[in-house]
């Protein structure tokens, strides 16, 4: 699969220029990729602050199933008109398989919950900074 997407993006070409934290302008290909990289780092492992006063109650025993009703208020709240994930499906598409596909979900959403771990195809992501005006900066 990830072959597959590399082959789709061939001709997505690579910015120019590229601002970096200090600000100033960086343009050779390698001052670009260090930067993404510096930036990525920074922003995937920097804490988050909170406030410690949200609470919750402690589960005992077995996670309660998914209710169909829950999986179709999901997919309803879906927003239209976004780009695919690695998957390459979209929220057209899933709404679009009706209960078939609602039960899918609800099959997959529950084997989750019982097993109590996610599938390795559903850990992977992919991070794609991508320029509005054709600098990017952070």
């Amino acid at each position: 699969m990830a072959k597959q997407i590399v082959k789709q993006r061939q001709d997505v070409t690579g910015l120019n220029c590229i601002k970096g934290e200090s600000g100033k302008v960086i343009v050779d290909d390698k001052g670009i990729k260090d930067s993404w990289k510096e930036y990525m780092e920074k922003l995937m492992n920097e804490e988050n602050e909170w406030d410690h006063m949200i609470s919750a109650e402690v589960k005992e025993g077995p996670a309660d199933c998914i209710r169909m009703v829950e999986v179709r208020a999901v997919l309803k709240k879906m927003k239209r008109h976004k780009a695919p994930g690695l998957s390459e499906l979209v929220a057209e598409m899933i709404q679009a398989t009706g209960d078939i596909g609602t039960q899918w979900i609800l099959d997959l959403c529950n084997g989750i919950v019982k097993e109590g771990s996610i599938p390795e195809d559903g850990k992977s992501s992919v991070v794609l900074p991508i320029s509005v005006d054709g600098v990017a900066q952070w």
